[in-house]
């Protein structure tokens, strides 16, 4: 069977490969393609660039390493690039050796970002030239007319010239004679000609694309004839100018100036046929390669058209026919009132702009995969014979762009059947924007508690109930309170003992009351305000609403409280998100300020998780999917246990994740159950139901998480740099919990349960109004009584091979309590 491509060369054009990626390179791809001899160059650039780092995972290991040598995102994106243009130029050294340097050239672009600064588009050219050392290299240089001078200059200077983004015949003599007018230079300074080859990069189907469009408005207004005509004229344009631009080749190379410098060895600079893929779907797929087959040119293709050519290509010289109606193609354009200088400006400005923004977009691409890299640095993930389940956990969130659909806020994530579901979903994804919260937010907040401050306030007594309290809580146990700030002391308002100790620790003249709930309700915090409020009316009289602070969204109860009772401030939190996913958000912010904890260098950590958790990065690098994925894939395997193990000044947050696990996982019959403040025992203690995972400050514990891991449990490390590190590991779970969710097919934003529970108090409440009157729990186990170690023996003995065992305990929190609860647990 013939080949097409081969064909072609017999015409005397060359295909070169419109891509790179680096499995293309090491897996013998495109080696294979130059010996079958379907190629014969290559061009690339920043937008092929972008799809290969952020698609493919063979530049992993690369990036890695250039990570761990501290280059930034802009040197890594300049070293991957020369790595693989230097891979490829060797893979055609040969080609270029057989043809006597006409042929075989590999592309690299100058950065688009310079595309209107001659001097800096010389420099770069010059050093990407050195770079990759490489005599088949070719240096693209754009045809704007600050590059015009440029393309003079380097091929003044020895380069290998590939121009690209011409788009009108104007800019096209100009590149020519800026070429010509590189070489004469060369010569009259005594230097050889003979070695620089130079292609002119004319762009062709986007011509057609706005050319189709300003056609499409006409026609709509026109009938007869003149419909069409205008209808004949669809698909032409384009290849009528590449026509006009091969005869311009043709006359300029043809006539004198240059047979002098021919006689010296200088090679023409032949046209090369960029944007020949088709972009219309009603063009045949080798349109307009077909029709710009002529002899001294290049065609660069995309893999698609390529192997499509390859396939149903039929090779004839046509390029030499039909000026006369190329002519009158552009004629009747005109005629129309399409202007072909205005398209082609158009589109030099449309082209050098989505270049910039690609490159842009790839540097973003390669800082967010560095960010994952630095993250991923700090944890250790010994997962033993797990690895296998969760790679299939990973490979299936790949698949199904979870990320990308995580971050477009895609509720069907979740619950892709319940309309009603997904509404409500939609409406508590706002904690992803938090690590973005406005800079005039937080000065705002840094600003009122500076004012709060100077007004002789020293401590502020934080009233919520459950998740509202628990990240300012994790807060304050791990940074402190930072030096001017408020002393915290945080209240979970369903405890009347807390209530009665927190009231008393702190002069009320002295202490800022910050009533926190974010949905709004007043039923957690009603009593304990209305005691809270009596003992400040009494101390301070009518200004007593100065000592207070509400954080609730609008037109809501607390909001209403607030107002009616003169708090100094309401801060408004409009997110509807559960009170667990508000770490970041006002709930947690506004506690975090008045201890005078530096509030941009919080977000900050989050925001460069968030980054890193972004949809540039892989799975197997993104730390809240590869987490997610772990907690989803071992909770299959029936390791449904999180065990926490934590130094001391992080066990506040262990009691925020745990909340966060406990209550968005544990519905439906699925979930996972986190164990915190568990004395970490010897491996023999663990049943297979186990994952542990093991926060470092420090390396106290390292031996016997190494022990844990050799002994089969999976084991996850990850090293915190210091308190400011939780910014970071709120956005990490948060994600991890919300694709936990996903591959669990629950989901984890609602409360079925609390609601359940809430519901049921209330009407044991109705039914029993006076306390004497409810119904006794099933059980009740009075310590100190006769029977009580029997009871509690048939009992525990009643949950053999059950998963677990719970302790609730309805006591006032003391340090002696915890360590006896402590114990009990390690009896059981």
């Amino acid at each position: 069977m013939a080949n097409a491509l081969l064909e072609l060369q017999q015409l005397g054009q060359s295909p070169w490969h419109d891509n790179i990626h680096r499995a293309l390179l090491t897996s013998g791809a495109l080696e294979r393609m130059v010996r079958d001899g379907d190629i014969t160059g290559l061009t690339s650039n920043p937008t092929i660039f972008e799809q290969a780092i952020a698609q493919h995972a063979d530049y992993d290991e690369a990036l890695a390493t250039l990570v761990a040598a501290g280059r930034k995102a802009d040197a890594i994106v300049d070293a991957l690039i020369v790595e693989d243009i230097q891979a490829a130029a060797d893979v055609f050294l040969p080609v270029w050796t057989r043809t006597k340097r006409a042929d075989g050239y590999v592309s690299i672009e100058v950065s688009p970002t310079l595309a209107h600064d001659t001097a800096g588009t010389v420099r770069e050219a010059k050093r990407l030239w050195r770079a990759v050392n490489r005599p088949n290299l070719m240096v693209k240089i754009p045809a704007t007319p600050e590059g015009i001078p440029a393309i003079e200059e380097t091929i003044a200077g020895g380069m290998n010239v590939n121009v690209t983004l011409i788009f009108s015949l104007q800019r096209y003599d100009e590149v020519m004679e800026a070429y010509l007018g590189g070489l004469t230079r060369r010569l009259e300074a005594g230097m050889r000609v003979d070695r620089i080859a130079s292609v002119a990069s004319f762009f062709v189907s986007r011509v057609d694309t706005i050319v189709d469009k300003q056609l499409d408005e006409r026609i709509g207004g026109t009938s007869g004839e003149q419909r069409a005509l205008l209808e004949r004229l669809r698909g032409k344009a384009a290849i009528a100018q590449a026509k006009l631009a091969y005869q311009a080749f043709r006359d300029k190379f043809g006539g004198d100036r240059f047979s002098m410098l021919a006689r010296e060895g200088a090679r023409p600079q032949r046209p090369l046929w960029a944007s020949t893929s088709t972009k219309n779907p009603s063009y045949p797929d080798v349109y307009y390669v077909e029709a710009l087959i002529g002899p001294e040119t290049v065609n660069t293709m995309p893999p698609a058209t390529l192997a499509a050519y390859k396939d149903h290509g039929h090779p004839e010289n046509r390029l030499d026919f039909g000026m006369d109606r190329a002519r009158a193609v552009l004629a009747q354009l005109a005629h129309a009132g399409i202007g072909m200088d205005a398209v082609t400006a158009q589109l030099e400005r449309e082209g050098v702009a989505a270049f910039a923004a690609s490159y842009q977009a790839l540097v973003d691409v390669v800082a967010t995969r560095r960010e994952a890299l630095r993250i991923g640095a700090r944890s250790d993930v010994r997962l033993g014979t797990a690895e296998r389940s969760v790679a299939l956990a990973r490979t299936t969130l790949a698949t199904h762009d979870v990320a990308a659909r995580l971050w477009r806020k895609d509720p069907t994530l979740w619950k892709p059947n319940v309309a009603g579901a997904q509404a409500d979903i939609a409406r508590r994804l706002a904690w992803l924007d938090a690590p973005s919260t406005p800079s005039a937010i937080l000065e705002d907040l840094a600003a009122f508690a500076a004012d709060v401050r100077a007004t002789g306030i020293t401590h502020a007594l934080l009233c919520g109930a459950g998740s509202a309290v628990l990240a300012p809580e994790a807060l304050h146990r791990a940074l402190g309170v930072a030096k001017g700030g408020l002393e915290l002391s945080v209240l979970d308002a369903v405890d009347p003992t807390a209530v009665l100790a927190a009231a008393t620790r702190s002069d009320v003249a002295r202490t800022l009351y910050v009533l926190s709930s974010p949905s709004g309700a007043l039923g957690d915090l009603d009593a304990a305000f209305r005691f809270l409020w009596q003992r400040a009316r009494a101390k301070v009289g009518p200004k007593a609403g100065a000592q207070f602070v509400a954080i609730a969204p609008p037109g809501t109860a607390l909001e209403r409280l607030a107002q009616e009772h003169g708090f100094r401030r309401v801060v408004q939190d409009p997110s509807e998100v559960a009170a667990r996913f508000t770490a970041l958000s006002l709930p947690g912010l506004l506690p975090a300020a008045l201890m005078g904890h530096d509030l941009p260098k919080l977000l900050e950590r989050a925001h460069r998780m968030a980054t890193a958790c972004s949809s540039a990065v892989p799975p197997a690098h993104n730390p809240g999917l590869a987490l997610g994925a772990i907690l989803g894939a071992l909770h299959r395997a029936g390791r449904d246990k999180l065990t926490l193990v934590v130094p001391d000044k992080l066990t506040a947050f262990a009691g925020w994740l745990e909340q966060l696990v406990a209550e968005s996982t544990g519905k439906e019959g699925n979930g996972l159950v986190p164990v915190t403040n568990e004395p970490v025992g010897p491996p023999s203690l663990y049943g297979k139901d186990r994952l542990i995972v093991h926060f470092r400050l420090g390396a106290k514990q390292d031996r016997a998480m190494a022990a844990l891991a050799r002994a089969g449990h999976p084991v996850i490390a990850i090293k915190l740099t210091d308190g400011y590190d939780l910014g970071g590991e709120f956005v990490r779970w948060q994600v991890a919990v919300a694709i936990a969710g996903h591959l669990l097919e629950i989901n984890p934003f609602d409360q079925p349960n609390v609601q359940e529970a809430t519901s049921e108090t209330q009407r044991l409440l109705d039914e029993h109004p006076t306390r004497d009157a409810l119904p006794p729990p099933p059980l009740v186990l009075a310590p100190g009584t006769p029977e009580f170690a029997a009871k509690l023996g048939s009992h525990l003995a009643a949950a053999r091979g059950r998963r677990y065992v719970a302790v609730t305990a309805f006591v006032a929190a003391t340090p002696r309590r915890e360590r006896l609860l402590r114990d009990i647990r390690v009896a059981i």
